[in-house]
């Protein structure tokens, strides 16, 4: 069961609704997760720059932060997946257009990758990033969309 709150602090057009992020979060959480609560929102530049020099001490906006509740703790067995996804729609906005891709598929895109960063996946290794670029890609089929990763293979 999955837990959602959407949060919009922006003006951009073209966001997703919450049921196309409940459809690509439901689709994204893996076998293992029977609970899961996530906070999305969505912001401007000021506040996505703001959160990614914060927390990740890059100066700029980038498209996607996603924050789990409980990074530094073991799992607990019952309790829910808990976590936040940021947007940043202008830096999405850009990217979409940039690829050639419909906002819609950027955001599904997104959304996949966060979710599965809040369940454990990264991308910091080869073998990392190899694994996670191949679930995105096989749920986004999953949800119609094409293969993310197409024009780096």
């Amino acid at each position: 069961m999955l837990q959602l709150a959407l949060q919009t602090e922006t003006r951009a057009s073209g966001l997703p609704t919450e049921i196309q992020l409940r459809q690509w979060a439901e689709a994204a959480l893996q076998a293992g997760v029977a609970n899961a609560e996530i906070t999305f929102r969505i912001v401007d530049t000021d506040e996505g720059r703001q959160l990614n020099r914060d927390y990740r001490g890059k100066d700029y906006a980038t498209n996607v932060l996603t924050f789990t509740f409980d990074d530094d703790m073991p799992a607990l067995p019952g309790l829910p997946l808990l976590g936040d996804i940021v947007f940043c729609a202008p830096v999405v906005e850009r990217e979409a257009a940039e690829q050639g891709i419909s906002l819609e598929a950027h955001y599904a895109h997104l959304t996949v990758h966060g979710v599965l960063h809040l369940q454990g996946f990264d991308h910091l290794d080869d073998d990392e990033a190899e694994e996670m670029e191949g679930l995105e890609t096989h749920i986004l089929a999953g949800l119609g969309y094409a293969d993310p990763y197409a024009a780096e293979k």
